[in-house]
């Protein structure tokens, strides 16, 4: 595991290949296998390929322009009326996501749209649920976009990352 872990970067440039649905399929399982609280299992995932779509995504925020180069884009939604625990539920996921991705040569990144950065098209949330035809009820935590990376980052030193310093036993 440490190995994906040390290969994990967020991606903004990807090749214009396609990614194959088995790999896709993982990726998904690999989100649905997220812990949740009370194993409610409350989200949801919209898989989006269109290009027109992408287009009005990246537009959610300042920072999600380079979604719409991304051959597909996961949305993390969550159904509020099956859970309570929004942000921790759908992070997990999305972490499953990267290390997926990673493990099936792929790339993503994090984009934040439940209480993001606002872009010139208003709230990032109300903005994507809009495009997307999605209940009042259901949140968008953030979107995924996956793709081949244009270069593999170069994978992380453990002495860079690994600090003992930062490890405390029993009190701080």
């Amino acid at each position: 595991m440490l190995d994906i872990l040390k290969k994990r970067r967020s991606i903004r440039n990807y090749l214009k290949k396609e990614v194959e649905d088995d790999k896709l399929m993982e990726i998904l399982k690999a989100a649905m296998y997220a812990p949740t609280a009370k194993n409610l299992r409350p989200w949801e995932f919209i898989v989006v390929k269109d290009e027109k779509t992408k287009e009005l995504f990246s537009m959610a925020t300042r920072y999600s322009g380079f979604s719409k180069n991304a051959p597909v884009v996961i949305v993390i939604c969550y159904d509020t009326k099956k859970g309570n625990r929004f942000k921790e539920d759908c992070a997990i996921c999305a972490q499953n996501i990267y290390l997926e991705a990673i493990n099936q040569g792929l790339g993503t990144c994090y984009i934040q749209i439940a209480e993001g950065t606002e872009g010139s098209v208003g709230e990032p949330e109300a903005f994507i649920k809009k495009i997307l035809d999605i209940p009042d009820a259901y949140r968008v935590l953030c979107l995924m976009p996956i793709g081949y990376p244009e270069k593999y980052p170069e994978e992380y030193e453990c002495s860079v990352v690994f600090n003992k310093d930062k490890i405390h036993y029993e009190r701080f």
